[in-house]
């Protein structure tokens, strides 16, 4: 499958046409940014362990009985996917406090939540993606109600699938953002990519950050950080 013109690049990746209009191409970049871009940097080698990383979850995922775009791997940074249309809704799940959360809510990190929580926001880089409801979802017509509750359930099932691989791993999942899009007859499939820029992964023991924290905190040792979760990935990937 040939790479033809590029349609879409964005903080991460960047996305080309193929000779088939329902694929496309996939190139993750080493690019890194945080804070809506406000801050930009890069992290070496980062899109080739997001690439391999997401395409290994989303291959779970399918196991699990959950849809995805995930066709192909094409080589270390590229992979074949379908095309979809993104539903503009970030949808966050949360088992642990962290992040946003413990600063809007005024609690402190690690707090372990008796279920996971959900959360959406508008996926808008001009308005810094707020967070929305369901309500809002409809009125400004994102996705029907029958949508909201497939990606919801599509979403909570995510989780249960990364908690019980990352445990394996030693390392706990505390929370992480998903996309998901509509292929062309309209079904709902996780979308985008699973990987430490979009997830939280702490090590089980110790909780040291093995994630974009690093880099969006300036904790450094942000690349050994990716190889340690993509070789913990890869440990245990039968």
């Amino acid at each position: 499958m040939q790479k033809l013109e590029q349609i879409y690049e964005g903080k991460a990746k960047k996305v080309y046409s193929t000779e088939d209009p329902n694929l496309v191409i996939v190139d993750y970049k080493d690019d890194a940014t945080a804070f809506n871009g406000l801050k930009k940097g890069t992290i070496v080698g980062k899109g080739v362990i997001n690439n391999q990383m997401t395409n290994r979850l989303m291959a779970k995922m399918e196991k699990a009985g959950i849809p995805t775009h995930f066709v192909e791997e094409l080589s270390e940074r590229e992979t074949l996917v379908k095309r979809v249309e993104i539903v503009p809704l970030e949808v966050i799940i949360r088992n642990i406090s962290a992040g946003s959360f413990a600063k809007h809510y005024g609690v402190e990190e690690g707090i372990v939540f008796d279920a996971p929580t959900i959360e959406f926001s508008y996926k808008n880089d001009d308005l810094g993606d707020p967070l929305i409801n369901e309500y809002h979802a409809l009125a400004l017509k994102l996705a029907s109600k029958e949508e909201i509750e497939q990606i919801k359930k599509y979403a909570f099932a995510v989780n249960d699938v990364l908690k019980a691989f990352w445990s394996e791993c030693g390392v706990t999942i505390v929370d992480f953002k998903l996309e998901f899009g509509r292929t062309s007859d309209g079904t709902i499939v996780l979308a985008d990519e699973i990987s430490p820029d979009t997830c939280r992964l702490w090590d089980s023991k110790t909780h040291e950050k093995l994630d974009k924290d690093r880099f969006r905190r300036d904790m450094g040792g942000v690349e050994d950080a990716y190889s340690e979760i993509m070789r913990r990935l890869l440990r245990h990937d039968a």
